[in-house]
């Protein structure tokens, strides 16, 4: 069967081994090195917790790093697409439009890109996920990190 149509209610990427597999262990880890450095404290029992310490940094940047990336390659299209879709007006204001802003009006119709952008820019949103909230015709995005 086919998947159902990205919409904001379901466009948030779960990666299964990542998100619910991996991170549930690292956090059980974290509180098992601590008991054990609470009940036991030796250098094994505090080495092995600063090992896990690591290791949960190293998982959350694992994730952090390539999402950082996406949204300067976000960034980047949003910028080119708004360029050939913005009345002259609006494209001199593009500069101004932050790279969280950009991200959340990547799921915009090209129909509704310039009623958002006004918007935007005119600081009706908090965040990327109010104007994600505010698309009305979803444009899907299937190669999220």
């Amino acid at each position: 069967t086919m998947a159902a149509p990205q919409k904001f209610s379901n466009h948030v990427k779960l990666v299964p081994g990542f998100h619910y597999i991996a991170t549930p262990l690292l956090i059980a880890s974290l509180a098992w090195a601590s008991v054990r450095v609470f009940n036991a404290p030796s250098l094994d029992t505090i080495f092995a917790l600063v090992l896990v310490v690591y290791i949960a940094f190293n998982h959350a940047f694992t994730r952090l790093f390539p999402l950082g990336v996406q949204d300067r390659l976000i960034r980047l299209e949003e910028r080119l697409r708004l360029e050939r879709l913005l009345d002259d007006e609006l494209r001199a204001r593009i500069p101004e439009l932050t790279t969280s802003q950009l991200v959340g009006l990547r799921f915009a119709s090209d129909e509704e890109v310039p009623e958002l952008v006004r918007r935007v820019l005119a600081g009706e949103f908090e965040s990327r996920k109010a104007i994600k909230q505010a698309v009305r015709t979803w444009r899907a995005d299937h190669q999220r990190v």
